[in-house]
């Protein structure tokens, strides 16, 4: 079993910045390539900060309204200092997040849902800039066929990790929703192979209706009876 990494999914060709690119330049580089952010480099195309939409629009944010009705949205001083920056190096927010090429999917799925972000530089060894990632390309897993996924289940969870002979389990993909339905030699099974199914690339879910042959979870002997769970 192997999770599709980072740099399956990246974009490889990135816009970028540098910190003395200036602010019209940033919302013209944005237009023209139809994005919403981009790193902004040192010398030795490192990463320094990423510059999106939501910093550039703080600039309207602290106007004053036309019409004297409001005085604009009040700021820290450090966040004000940004909103009235004019180039790239003032506006961004640093240091840039980044990720590794080998990452994989829920590693890079992890470091954005902890930090908040949208997409993660993806930069090698040496710290320098090879791609981006963003939430839409993580999500490129949940596009596998169910055949695929159903397939990776069967071969590799249940026959090559578990060892299970053919025909004990039977698999069944529906919209990445994955159903179990068989008998597993000892109980303790149970809740290690649904862990393994739902870490295969594009599972939504799964279900599984399993029977045991030994009960090896309790010290007392119990006739085989069926074991029902969800997630």
């Amino acid at each position: 079993m192997q999770h599709r990494s980072v740099s399956d999914v990246m974009t490889r060709e990135v816009v970028t910045a540098r910190p003395d690119t200036p602010f019209k330049e940033i919302v013209a580089l944005f237009h023209r390539n139809d994005i919403t952010a981009i790193p902004v480099l040192d010398d030795q195309g490192r990463p320094l900060g990423m510059v999106s939409e939501a910093d550039l629009i703080r600039k309207e944010a602290v106007l004053p309204d036309p019409e004297g009705h409001s005085p604009g949205r009040w700021l820290r001083p450090e966040d004000r200092a940004r909103a009235e920056a004019e180039t790239a190096g003032g506006l961004m927010t640093s240091p840039a997040v980044v990720a590794r090429p080998g990452w994989s999917v829920p590693e890079a799925a992890r470091a954005m849902d902890k930090h908040k972000v949208k997409r993660l530089p993806v930069v090698d060894e040496i710290g320098r800039l090879v791609g981006i990632v963003s939430r839409r390309d993580l999500l490129q897993v949940f596009l596998r066929h169910d055949a695929a996924i159903r397939e990776e289940i069967t071969h590799d969870v249940l026959g090559q990790t578990l060892w299970l002979a053919p025909g004990d389990v039977q698999v069944a993909v529906v919209d990445g929703v994955v159903t179990l339905k068989g008998r597993l030699p000892r109980r303790s099974l149970i809740p290690i192979a649904e862990q393994l199914c739902r870490a295969v690339d594009g599972v939504v879910a799964v279900h599984h209706a399993l029977d045991w042959t030994e009960d090896d979870t309790s010290p007392r002997l119990e006739r085989p009876r069926a074991y029902h769970a969800a997630s």
